[in-house]
């Protein structure tokens, strides 16, 4: 047993218990940091943090299409009127022609690329002519110029390209892709001096796949429509606006139409440089003239969607060519060509559609990037995202040992929302996007892992003190000790404490006119009222001795106020036997009085006994004074008494002085009283009967025997029949007749237990 309680006292090391758990949180957060940096990636974290972005995007879609851009889609109707796809360049020559010359358009994209001669052109034909020598004349020249004009597709394209704000679109490659490089490139939007000036961590790229040079240098622009940022679950979330090779920085597609759309301004970069200056770390955004488009660090954007597929305005490429749409109704649009056509393979997967359009996820980059509308996930939001971790982490870790289970759970939902709420309120106000997964998901393995340390672990101190302790002390107590193993203790230990012994008078007799059964309900019906009292007033139980109960307080948690707590406890114990005296009538058993003995002082508590068998228990000359004071209480007639140092230490209560007696065992006198209630509520009259009872008192103690019997027969002719003047008066008549001599101290020896 011994060994036992020893365990459980290095069980009680509170300070260990909390290192572990920060510990626990610590090495918990430590992978969450790395999945943050980019060190470590968790694929189900990734897959939410996905799920909670996507959420916020469908949340915030205004779904009105964007009047100012349109997109000519190659679309089933069109392959069927037209032909299937790829169209002849002249056919492409002529929809550029009715665009800019018919319908007044502000500017074209093409969300394709137009890599390689148009396999319907005569110019194999026209080449062939030549190599014949046809041209060597000027009659000859002049068939081969004529022809030129109407067999060249690929040059009527370019003729229908030029001096008009057209961008063609091409694809950088990036490393593991195919190297092969085609077309020719647009003048880059940032020369290689330029962009060693503007640091940022440029997706490199290292070929390409470009336009024919007639055609790229027909048009005024090109801007690349392929995408190296596209996420693990190859959904379309953000995209880059510029990217890098052998020097040079090209910008995309979406980027390049806006600058032709509004003037072609130069581009910046823009930096917050309240830190150390430019770097890819403080990068804001890509300014173009007076619009900002917000950036990461790879100078990608978050596509803000209006809203699913069709969300801006369609028109059929067959009807432009046809000239059926309404000639106003492109006059000054962005036009953007593309296609929706299935068999084309430019649908993607996107937060708002799993078969969305190629070309309207630059449409709403283009929309965005006008509105302002495009959300900001700031290079700098990791460091924000790992501070946010960190302080859900240390504040679960504090709270969750600390309290309840019911506000533990509300201090987790609290966690919860709030994560959701702040992302939710810098995505709608701020533009600004933070984590909102990986917070909640840590949020919920911290608890989780919180929780099984605390069952398993520390529950099982809190069990062990629960089993040793919940059978003397009341289940709050039981619950505090928990809470604190480190200030219970089963360890012998010497403190100033207060007992309290109780005891039903006659319980012998009364009980010998009962049968077993009654007498065993009869003790339960006032011994659990009893112990509630005592358990209320926040004391240890030490045991039951019959019909007799033993308890102390200021163990095993220590309390300043113990003699108080037992004289309230006691005196509530008489009042509670009282009412239960009417219950006991009326079920035909004999009504019961208890004597109740207080005593204050220095005490040996701790887990005592044998080797068999051990209990939590009081010991010292203040115990032993407690039984026998609770044994005087009928001698005097009281209900209650208490020793000298119980009455100093609750001196706002008053105390009738009984008598100063040798108990038997102690050879000191001790001061015995009888509490009689707050000072603040008494009674006058109980006042003046005290006030002559304390004169009778002190005649009685000077020998005054006169005096002494008078005050004490007055008392009792006054109604106030009380067993210690009785006492008093017995005791004034036999000292009359053998006084005790000048140097009596006025104490009396009771020779009995």
């Amino acid at each position: 047993m011994h060994v036992g309680v020893r365990a459980i006292e290095w069980g009680y090391d509170n300070t260990v218990h909390i290192l572990i758990r920060y510990g626990l949180t610590g090495f918990v957060f430590l992978l969450f940091a790395l999945h943050v940096s980019g060190w470590l990636r968790f694929g189900l974290l990734e897959k939410i943090e996905n799920f909670t972005y996507d959420a916020r995007v469908r949340l915030a879609m205004v779904g009105e299409p964007d009047p100012r851009i349109v997109i000519v889609d190659v679309d089933e109707r069109s392959l069927a009127a037209e032909g299937q796809w790829r169209w002849s360049r002249d056919k492409l020559a002529r929809l550029v022609d009715l665009l800019f010359d018919e319908y007044r358009i502000g500017v074209l994209g093409f969300d394709m690329v137009f890599a390689e001669p148009d396999a319907t052109s005569g110019r194999r034909h026209l080449d062939a002519l030549r190599a014949a020598g046809i041209g060597n004349t000027p009659a000859g020249a002049a068939v081969l110029a004529e022809l030129a004009a109407s067999l060249d597709t690929d040059a009527q394209f370019a003729r229908s390209l030029a001096g008009r704000r057209v961008v063609m679109g091409y694809v950088l490659k990036g490393a593991g892709h195919d190297q092969t490089t085609v077309g020719a490139l647009p003048a880059p939007a940032l020369d290689e001096r330029t962009a060693a000036q503007l640091p940022a961590e440029y997706l490199e790229a290292q070929a390409y796949s470009a336009n024919l040079p007639m055609l790229q240098d027909a048009a005024l622009s090109g801007g690349f429509f392929d995408n190296p940022t596209l996420d693990v679950d190859g959904v379309f979330r953000r995209v880059p606006l510029l990217r890098k090779f052998q020097g040079a920085v090209y910008g995309s597609l979406a980027l390049e139409v806006l600058r032709l759309a509004v003037g072609n301004p130069d581009l910046e970069l823009e930096y917050d440089t309240r830190g150390a200056g430019r770097s890819s770390l403080n990068l804001e955004a890509v300014r173009v003239g007076q619009f900002r488009a917000p950036v990461d660090e790879n100078l990608a954007v978050l596509v803000p969607f209006r809203g699913p597929m069709g969300s801006f305005r369609y028109v059929s490429a067959t009807d432009v060519l046809n000239q059926r749409v309404p000639a106003d109704s492109l006059r000054n649009a962005i036009v953007l060509f593309g296609t929706s056509a299935p068999g084309l393979f430019d649908l993607r997967t996107t937060p708002v559609g799993a078969a969305y359009p190629g070309v309207e996820i630059h449409a709403n980059i283009v929309s965005g990037i006008l509105d302002g509308s495009i959300k900001h996930l700031a290079p700098y939001v990791k460091g924000i995202e790992a501070a946010l971790l960190f302080a859900i982490g240390a504040l679960l870790t504090w709270a969750f040992p600390r309290v309840r289970p019911l506000w533990g759970t509300v201090l987790v939902i609290g966690v919860l929302l709030f994560s959701g709420a702040l992302g939710l309120l810098l995505w709608t106000l701020g533009d600004f996007v933070i984590p909102i997964g990986s917070p909640m998901v840590f949020t919920l393995i911290v608890i989780l892992i919180q929780m099984t340390y605390g069952y398993f672990i520390e529950s099982r101190d809190k069990r062990e003190i629960s089993r040793i302790f919940g059978q003397y002390v009341p289940p709050e107590i039981v619950d505090e000790m928990a809470e604190a193993p480190e200030h219970a203790s089963m360890e012998t230990d010497s403190r100033e404490m207060t007992v309290l012994f109780s005891d039903v008078r006659n319980f012998t007799s009364i009980s010998e006119n009962l049968q077993p059964s009654e007498l065993t309900e009869l003790m339960n019906q006032f011994l659990t009222p009893l112990t509630g009292v005592i358990h209320r007033h926040r004391g240890t139980i030490d045991k039951y001795m019959g019909d007799a109960i033993m308890a102390f307080w200021g163990a095993p948690l220590r309390a300043p106020d113990h003699a108080r707590r037992a004289l309230e406890a006691a005196l509530e114990m008489v009042r509670c036997m009282g009412r239960l005296g009417d219950e006991f009538e009326a079920r035909g058993w004999p009504r019961l009085r208890i004597g109740v003995g207080l005593s204050t002082g220095q005490m040996s508590v701790g887990n005592m006994g044998s080797e068999f068998r051990r209990a939590y228990t009081a010991l010292g000359d203040a115990v032993n004074l407690g039984a026998r004071l609770e044994s005087l209480t009928k001698e005097y007639g009281v209900d209650i008494i208490c020793s000298d140092a119980t009455r100093r230490a609750v001196d706002d209560f008053v105390f009738r002085d009984l008598d100063r007696v040798r108990v038997k065992g102690k050879n000191e006198p001790v001061g015995i009283f009888e509490p009689l209630g707050p000072r603040d509520g008494l009674d006058p009259a109980v006042k003046e009967e005290l006030a002559r009872y304390r004169n009778g008192l002190r005649a009685y103690r000077s020998q005054a025997w006169d005096q002494a019997e008078t005050e004490f027969f007055g008392l009792q002719q006054s109604g106030a029949q009380r067993r210690i003047y009785e006492i008093y008066m017995a005791r004034i008549a036999h000292f009359r007749r053998h006084p005790p001599g000048a140097d009596w101290d006025g104490v009396f020896t009771h020779l009995s237990k």
